[in-house]
């Protein structure tokens, strides 16, 4: 995505505010007497442990309104590697408290107290489940559904016992408004993961879409067609994603996100492009017309506006097209005037999405479509091979300072382009990118 400075600053000063929540609600109420370092780093570790578990909540709830124009796959990266501090803070806590003074190793003692004793070996193991299960996901064939089902369960469970233990503790948080004030604050982290979980398929309910067509097309892939049912549908800005659902109730362990590739000027209608890369990706061709569907969304910020005037560098790669195609109708609708080229990477001709379309779009503005494949057939005209330097300056000769870059596609194919621009003295403020990995 392109960085917006000011937006992205302004989030993590908000971030690492709230994150510091417990320790300062410690510090500000009617303070115990100091004890020795060890111990005092312990427990501060142990709070600040609390509120990066309970920001990671807020971090993955998917709310629009927050860290808005950062973008979900960045928040999703954040995500990931907060989880990792998260654990590290866990296991510190204990760990230095036990450097400090071993007699705390009574805390873990099930002869002493069960409850307590299991609740914290519980925390313990269940924040590494988490952690484990997040990062080797694929490696683990763990199926995304269940991953998610897990993910919930485990975050609701870590989060709530870590503010228990704090609050039993009763050292820092011996007093009532100190409890009060922290059970607020941890509270509300865990209300909006019970909304992003329960309360937001409640609300979408009331608006149901129609499965209009759900057809295998060129590519391995399906295009599945949605209309709104007695609702207008959802506003949203060409190169946008929305996370779907298929069948008779949103409360489902299936929902998935996709980019949308409709015009945006028509929001009770929605297209969507899917590669079958999985088994839920592989049976959307079997949906039956008339089927009930469920749409969250919009998110992301890799969006153009058809208005503008500056020219566009695109480079896709398989099913990075969609959000692009997107951007290329309403651009079209527009009857924009701006100059665009797109270097669309593939594996082999038959894995090229919306050909007929984009020399449709090349009749209709001014663009250029350059097709890249790995495994080129005899008589191929366009470029063979991978995106690299070398190719990217081919292109790159007589590109106008007055250009925006948008990238999109598999990771290694992102890297290298976004490498490659960076070396090349392109401002990184107009480099637009989105990695669609958000599963």
């Amino acid at each position: 995505m392109r960085i917006r400075y000011r937006v992205l600053i302004a989030w993590i000063a908000v971030y690492f505010f709230l994150t510091l929540v417990p320790i300062g609600l410690a510090l500000i109420f009617d303070r115990p007497p100091a004890r020795s370092f060890g111990i005092e780093l312990g427990a501060m570790l142990g709070l600040l442990g609390l509120g990066v578990l309970a920001m990671q909540l807020v971090i993955s709830g998917r709310h629009p309104w927050f860290a808005g124009g950062v973008g979900q796959d960045n928040l999703l990266q954040f995500h990931r590697q907060t989880g990792i501090f998260a654990w590290l803070l866990v296991l510190a806590h204990p760990l230095t408290l036990l450097i400090a003074e071993p007699t705390f190793a009574d805390y873990l003692h099930p002869g002493d107290e069960l409850l307590r004793a299991l609740t914290l070996s519980g925390v313990l193991v269940a924040t590494t489940l988490l952690v484990v299960t997040s990062l080797w996901r694929v490696t683990l064939k763990l199926q995304y559904e269940w991953w998610r089902a897990l993910h919930g369960v485990l975050s609701l469970f870590v989060v709530s016992a870590g503010l228990g233990h704090a609050l039993m503790v009763s050292h820092y948080t011996a007093g009532w408004p100190i409890k009060i004030a922290l059970t607020l604050a941890v509270g509300a982290a865990l209300l909006l993961l019970v909304d992003s979980r329960l309360l937001r398929p409640w609300r979408l309910k009331g608006k149901p879409w129609t499965v209009m067509e759900a057809d295998a097309i060129d590519g391995d892939a399906t295009r599945l067609v949605l209309e709104a049912d007695k609702h207008p549908g959802i506003s949203f800005a060409p190169g946008q994603f929305a996370w779907i659902t298929i069948g008779d109730t949103p409360f489902s362990l299936q929902q998935h996100p996709f980019s949308i590739h409709s015009d945006a000027h028509n929001p009770a209608r929605l297209e969507f492009t899917a590669k079958h890369a999985g088994d839920f990706t592989r049976s959307l061709s079997e949906v039956k017309a008339g089927s009930k569907a469920w749409v969250e969304g919009p998110y992301g910020v890799f969006t153009t506006d058809p208005a503008s005037e500056r020219d566009a560098f695109i480079v896709a790669g398989g099913v990075g097209i969609t959000p692009i195609i997107s951007m290329l109708r309403s651009c079209a609708v527009e009857k924009s005037t701006k100059q665009f080229l797109l270097l669309y990477a593939n594996t082999d001709q038959a894995s090229i999405l919306f050909h007929d379309e984009l020399e449709r779009l090349s009749a209709q503005i001014d663009l250029k479509v350059v097709h890249i494949l790995e495994e080129a057939p005899e008589g191929w005209n366009g470029e063979e091979g991978m995106i690299d330097g070398k190719l990217l300056d081919k292109y790159l000769k007589g590109v106008s300072d007055n250009t925006d870059y948008y990238v999109c596609g598999p990771p290694p194919l992102m890297d290298a382009v976004e490498t490659a621009l960076r070396q090349r003295q392109v401002p990184i403020e107009q480099i637009n990118s989105e990695r669609f990995n958000l599963v």
